[in-house]
């Protein structure tokens, strides 16, 4: 799976979205676009054994990471932080009686199938459409 973004420059410096991730980053030149997404990545999911590669095509950028789980599970909690919603929240909206049903997936206990991943995504952020190449190169 590679999650997608864009990259462009804004005067002096490059400029990356990660709507995914609710993430941006800038660099002062474009050769270094790739090391920064890679460090903010890593860095937010604070786990040695988790990296990302980054590639670049145009202006797009693309995310992929090792292990898919600690991707969704971070992906899932930026994206419902950003929408100001509490774990309780998005299981109410999931109609779950757990909470720990939709945590384990922000925990990356759990890695959701395609359709519950469209499922939990729809509940964190509704009026989403974001871009996910899902297609394996």
């Amino acid at each position: 799976m590679k999650i997608a973004g864009r990259f462009w420059k804004d005067g002096k410096f490059w400029l990356v979205e990660i709507p995914f991730l609710d993430l941006m980053v800038q660099s002062k030149t474009k050769k270094e676009i790739p090391e920064m997404v890679k460090d903010a990545i890593e860095l937010l999911v604070n786990d040695p054994s988790f990296s990302v590669k980054i590639t670049l095509s145009q202006d797009n950028l693309y995310v992929e990471a090792n292990d898919f789980k600690k991707l969704i599970a971070l992906i899932l909690k930026r994206l419902r932080l950003k929408n100001g919603l509490t774990i309780e929240d998005v299981t109410v909206r999931l109609k779950e009686k757990s909470v720990n049903a939709y945590a384990q997936y922000e925990q990356a206990k759990h890695s959701p199938g395609f359709e519950k991943l469209e499922e939990l995504l729809k509940a964190v952020e509704p009026s989403s459409s974001i871009n996910m190449d899902l297609t394996k190169r």
